[in-house]
């Protein structure tokens, strides 16, 4: 639901504003609207992407280039069909300037076709669907997290080339996200002369994963895709079956992610992930964005919420190269198109001419350090585009990664 009182505080503090202040010196709110999920598998994945845009604003005083910000947020249940009437809410209710948010793929795709007709710059700091960023553009669209895949090309290229893997049996949620990143994965680890035995699909809202790992024999590694605490789930049982010691398990970056990572023990040691992001990297800016957030959550923060600590980051040069003008949209997203940022906790990134990052991708291993596990950073390939090293037309010219492309097996 929308958060009344917000929506009630930034209205009345508009009007007090178009009423104190000659027209010349008003400083109306910024309106931010945020699509995040408070139930369901995801519903971990949307606390943690709001505890990243919270302390973005906690840090300037909620100002945002001279102008105070009312940040509304509206929970989607994690599903598409409530997404859209959030956004639809967000945009006619509470006349948001941007949307920043969603959590799952299939979110942002139930909206973004609603927010190109509406003209809304659509801030995208999570769901990574592919074609959001390749085949169907959407004008008014710009991404702060990766696609799917991005993370999982460099996966494939580490597994077989440096870790030596041939043949390997994938695990992963069954809808856009799983799929795309298992597709990434194949794609390169066999181009690297690996070989995928078998792949494997669970739901989104499995509760049990004996019946997967029963299947899982005879290779050197399993992939596994997880999102939200399906990750925990899979990594318990897959222990409790006896299985880590024998097959290892490498993994996309949600899998092992931060925001569930607290919540695991032994049976995450020594996986091996890829991501454009760990706690564990050691830099000023990720030295005190992890402790300020630590402060607030007890625990490090990871993919959901730094990728919504950068949209803030983005959002904030964008607003201050347009003097702050937020009601110009065309010019808010003409201006977000062209951040670049050096001074991010994951590292610097651009966007590509298609709105999506090209940053590092960090290859990470599970590891005790102290008291809590960390996924310490083992290789950086750097500066990672969506497209890994193909031709971006000759890419975009594929079908998109899906269940059945690369081949299904």
């Amino acid at each position: 639901m929308l958060n009344r009182r917000q929506v009630l505080a930034g209205t009345a503090a508009l009007a007090t504003a178009q009423l104190a202040l000659p027209a010349k010196a008003q400083a109306a709110p910024i309106r931010i609207g945020m699509l995040s999920c408070k139930s369901g598998a995801l519903a971990s994945g949307g606390r943690q992407m709001e505890d990243g845009f919270t302390l973005f604003l906690k840090e300037r005083n909620n100002t945002i280039a001279g102008r105070p910000v009312d940040f509304i947020v509206a929970d989607t249940g994690g599903q598409p069909a409530l997404a859209k009437t959030r956004a639809q809410e967000l945009v006619q209710r509470s006349n948001v300037h941007i949307i920043v948010g969603p959590v799952a793929a299939f979110e942002a795709l139930a909206i973004n076709d609603y927010l190109a007709e509406a003209n809304v710059p659509f801030l995208c700091s999570s769901a990574a669907a592919e074609d959001l960023t390749q085949r169907k553009l959407n004008p008014w669209f710009v991404r702060t997290s990766s696609t799917s895949a991005q993370p999982c090309h460099p996966l494939g290229d580490y597994a077989a080339k440096e870790l030596g893997y041939k043949n390997v049996i994938t695990i992963a949620d069954d809808f856009a996200f799983g799929q795309e990143q298992t597709a990434g994965f194949q794609r390169v680890f066999e181009a690297g002369g690996g070989a995928i035995s078998s792949k494997l699909w669970a739901p989104l809202n499995a509760a049990d994963y004996g019946s997967y790992i029963s299947q899982i024999s005879g290779v050197d590694a399993v992939f596994a895709a997880f999102a939200g605490a399906n990750g925990l789930r899979f990594l318990r049982q897959y222990n409790e079956y006896g299985m880590k010691d024998q097959i290892p398990v490498i993994s996309a970056m949600t899998t092992v992610d931060e925001g569930v990572l607290h919540s695991m023990g032994d049976e995450a040691l020594g996986i091996v992930s890829a991501g454009w992001y760990s706690a564990a990297r050691e830099s000023p800016e990720n030295v005190r964005f992890v402790e300020q957030l630590r402060k607030v959550t007890g625990v490090d923060p990871g993919f959901y919420s730094v990728g919504s600590y950068s949209a803030g980051l983005a959002l904030e040069v964008a607003l201050k190269s347009i003097d702050g003008n937020a009601e110009d949209k065309s010019a808010l997203i003409a201006a977000l198109k062209k951040v670049e940022i050096t001074a991010d906790p994951r590292g610097p990134w651009t966007l590509d001419t298609y709105g999506n990052p090209v940053q590092n991708i960090y290859i990470r291993r599970v590891e005790r350090k102290g008291d809590r596990l960390v996924n310490s950073v083992i290789k950086t390939y750097d500066q990672v585009s969506q497209f890994w090293t193909y031709n971006p037309e000759q890419f975009l010219g594929e079908p998109v990664y899906s269940r059945n492309d690369p081949t299904k097996i």
